[in-house]
């Protein structure tokens, strides 16, 4: 399957929304178009008709510090190498960009992915969870 990867690509928020239910994520619409002024930039996966299959968003500090946000892949298509080329492609992007370091969280399931496909290593980190839920 080809896939065509972009750079700050066009993106709609309606888009966004459909792929984040996709997978059962709890999609809000309207947080694409608030949060995009603030990006760095983001990746966007789709296949010649158009369809969005993956998206990956990097925030920055405005020097050395990029942030890994919002990784997403249609389950449809998970397990093709689609997240590890989003990644890529970001991580390049921060790169270009003068970034020394990327940053990202995740849950313990997605340790494989992120050490072993995408090439990021453990390190010590902090955190504190300011709005707690019940």
């Amino acid at each position: 399957m080809r896939i065509d990867y972009r750079w700050r690509a066009e993106l709609a928020d309606e888009e966004l929304v459909a792929l984040t239910r996709s997978h059962g994520g709890k999609a809000e619409p309207g947080w694409w178009d608030r949060i995009r002024p603030h990006s760095l930039g983001w990746v966007t996966a789709r296949p010649p008709e158009g369809t969005l299959l993956g998206f990956v968003n990097l925030a920055w500090d405005g020097a050395d510090h990029a942030f890994l946000l919002d990784p997403k892949v249609r389950p449809d298509h998970q397990h093709l190498g689609i997240g590890t080329e989003l990644v890529s492609r970001a991580a390049e992007a921060a790169r270009q960009a003068g970034c020394t370091w990327l940053h990202v969280d995740f849950g313990a399931e997605l340790r494989g992915f992120y050490f072993g496909s995408c090439g990021f290593r453990p390190t010590d980190a902090g955190l504190i969870e300011l709005q707690a839920t019940s």
